[in-house]
């Protein structure tokens, strides 16, 4: 069966494109190939700056004759009804079959379509591939009306096996398909011929394109590497930075620079963000100071000079870049010392939303729920507070402004630098985390109640105007404050009930819904930790479900309970006791919860439960008290035993009235005990 190569190449394709689009690419060729009646064993797509390319192994070399049926109306029906029947199908009424139906006997057409060859259908298919291809953004040029995210130079299609290779005969809006291509545009740009995928890759290795984008920034990762380990230094690692430099070059070519020592002085992270973002250059770091000392550029070609001259107008372009960065940071600290005052004023014109006010508004707001919540996470109030006030100056800051990814970040050198304590410049920094799943909690007190504060505030206001995310929209990442919030409550252990902390942040939001949407948040939470949908329930439904500490060490407890035989084997007692119970209830028309009496037993296993709930009510009653959910689910167990022999031994609806009111009272007490840890109705099972 032979092999498909297909290469579309263009001019320069965005960096953050080309990965999409060769699977774009891939899918929709193979999607239609399939469609069309043609199989393949393995599939692989491939990109560089200017090129996508797909290559596809064992294509089977046509499609299968193909027969179908199209049934039609009745040999009894109207004329007019059978010839729209032949008007549609193109047939003849000898043509037609006469076939038992349910009803009768009906008319069917039946129609063959032969199989056609690999190479037609090939290339239909690209051609409506490259015509609706999924650009997000697309450009015409020449006279042509068809679109392409750059101009499209040329196209191979190329079908090969042992036998020799074919171009799949292809032309759209005047580019014919054909078996050459071009290697790097500097270094090798001559004409290169290909029979087939292996023999295309290596010849444009030997041209300077690397085809491989994960063989690219192994490169770069590599080289660049090796030359910061030969300095005495490391590379600071940013896989996004080295996926997208992966894709600026076909050929990449570390290099690696000094940074200028009147730059040294600046925050390693304005240098690394700088040098990022405007650049696309690696920081350079050195172990002993912790300080941005040099930079890895990769060029795109090879040069006599090893790079000199690259390196020296990267450099020129780079001083320019750090002279603006050094400027807004000196500005920055001037004002810092002063104590921040311009910035705090000028938060009053900033609008963090026109019914919540302006982010000086709502900065006095966080700063009085900080110190609510300060004792609470084992924070100084006062500190707590002060955080909270200048939080968010840096919000304010030249270079914030230039780069408002270091808000936070700045925000703690600029603390420092106007004389505050370390813990309240840390604070600055880390209150806005966590920012997701993976991000990391504060720990440091004052941290943690200025970013409890944040969220809480943030939430409870937009609860308050009835801004609630629906559906799958939330353009104000209530739902990432949600988890942010059981973050660090969670992760620092914290006791927090949360219906009066949202009372404290905000009266008019509504508490038992916003605790809701917690509720919803935590159950996400813990099933990707592993926990049960159902135990999550069984604990939700408990009191005190606003702490949510006591909530997950109950939940915990539980599904390890569960996990036993005797968990699993209550349950079924505790099932059994409760439905036979709920039916005598609706029966009798009476609530059976009070007055089991020992004296009333018959049996031993009668007497012997009740000494075991007495025993059980004894031990989980304060355990539950101290929050210590293990010896709670370990007296509960004790109860499985005594249980099961009661079932065996006795019969609940005795004919004797009182024993029997007597024993389905017991039965309630089994209710009572069990559900006093977890509302076990809700455990499937």
């Amino acid at each position: 069966m032979p092999n498909l190569l297909i290469e579309l190449f263009s001019e320069e394709i965005p960096a953050r494109m080309q990965a999409k689009a060769a699977d774009d690419l891939k899918k929709l060729i193979t999607d239609g190939l399939v469609d069309a009646g043609l199989t393949y064993v393995h599939a692989a797509a491939f990109w560089t700056p200017r090129r996508l390319t797909l290559s596809i192994e064992d294509l089977t070399g046509e499609s299968k004759a193909v027969k179908e049926e199209r049934k039609g109306p009745s040999t009894s029906a109207p004329e007019k009804a059978i010839e729209g029947f032949l008007r549609s199908t193109g047939l003849t009424m000898d043509q037609l079959e006469v076939r038992d139906d349910k009803k009768g006997q009906v008319y069917f057409a039946v129609f063959e379509k032969p199989g056609r060859q690999a190479g037609e259908i090939i290339a239909e298919v690209l051609d409506k591939t490259i015509r609706n291809f999924p650009w997000p953004k697309s450009m015409r040029w020449g006279a042509g009306p068809m679109r392409w995210v750059r101009p499209l130079h040329s196209i191979i299609c190329l079908l090969s096996d042992a036998d020799g290779n074919e171009v799949v005969p292809f032309e759209i809006e005047g580019i014919k398909s054909g078996n050459t291509t071009k290697g790097h545009r500097f270094m090798a740009p001559d004409v290169i011929t290909v029979s087939d995928f292996e023999d295309y890759e290596a010849k444009l290795k030997r041209a300077k394109v690397v085809l491989r984008a994960d063989e690219r920034a192994e490169t770069i990762e590599h080289e660049a590497s090796n030359m910061a380990f030969a300095a005495g230094m490391e590379i600071v690692e940013d896989k996004g930075l080295l996926a997208e430099v992966g894709n600026l070059v076909e050929f990449p070519v570390p290099l690696m620079g000094p940074i200028a020592d009147e730059f040294l002085g600046l925050p390693p992270e304005v240098l690394q963000t700088s040098m990022k973002e405007h650049q696309k250059f690696f920081s350079v770091r050195n172990p002993k100071t912790g300080r941005i000392e040099k930079f890895v550029t990769v060029a795109n070609i090879e040069t006599a000079d090893h790079g000199e001259t690259i390196l020296a107008g990267n450099l020129k372009v780079l001083s320019a870049r750090l002279s603006d960065a050094k400027f807004f940071y000196e500005n920055d600290l001037r004002v810092a010392k002063a104590g921040m005052g311009d910035w705090l004023d000028g938060l009053a014109n900033v609008t963090f939303h026109n019914k919540l006010g302006s982010q000086k508004d709502r900065i006095e707001r966080i700063a009085a729920l900080a110190r609510t919540l300060a004792p609470s996470v084992g924070a100084d109030a006062d500190k707590a507070g002060e955080a909270a006030l200048i939080a968010k100056a840096d919000l304010r800051s030249d270079m914030v402004g230039e780069f408002p990814e270091l808000q936070g970040l700045m925000g703690r050198y600029y603390a420092l630098a106007a004389g505050r304590t370390d813990d309240v410049a840390d604070a600055c920094r880390d209150h806005y985390s966590p920012l997701g799943p993976s991000d990391v909690v504060p720990t440091a007190p004052v941290s943690v109640a200025v970013a409890l504060a944040d969220k809480i505030d943030t939430l409870t206001g937009f609860w308050a105007i009835d801004e609630k995310p629906t559906g799958s929209k939330d353009p104000f990442a209530l739902r990432r404050a949600a988890l942010g919030v059981i973050r660090l409550v969670l992760e620092n252990n914290l006791t927090l009930k949360l219906k009066d902390v949202f009372a404290s942040a905000n009266e008019v939001a509504d508490a038992d819904e916003l605790l809701s949407f917690f509720h919803d948040r935590l159950k996400v939470f813990l099933r990707d930790q592993g926990i049960r949908h159902d135990v999550i329930d069984a604990v939700l439904a408990m009191p005190g479900n606003d702490d949510l500490t006591l909530l997950v060490k109950r939940a915990r407890a539980l599904q390890d309970f569960l996990s036993t035989d005797d968990g699993g084997n209550l349950i079924q007692g505790y099932k059994r006791a409760s439905n036979i119970l709920a039916q005598a209830e609706e029966k009798d028309g009476v609530e059976y919860s009070f007055g089991a009496d020992p004296k009333f037993a018959e049996a031993d296993a009668e007497r012997d439960l009740f000494t075991a709930l007495d025993k059980a009510d004894a031990e989980i009653k304060p355990a539950m008290e101290n929050e210590d959910f293990a010896a709670a689910m370990s007296a509960m167990a004790g109860l499985r035993a005594p249980i099961d022999a009661f079932f065996e031994a006795v019969q609940i609806n005795s004919d004797n009235q009182i024993v029997r009111r007597n024993r389905l009272n017991l039965l309630s007490r089994i209710r009572t005990s069990c559900l006093s840890v977890a509302d076990l109705s809700r455990i499937e099972g």
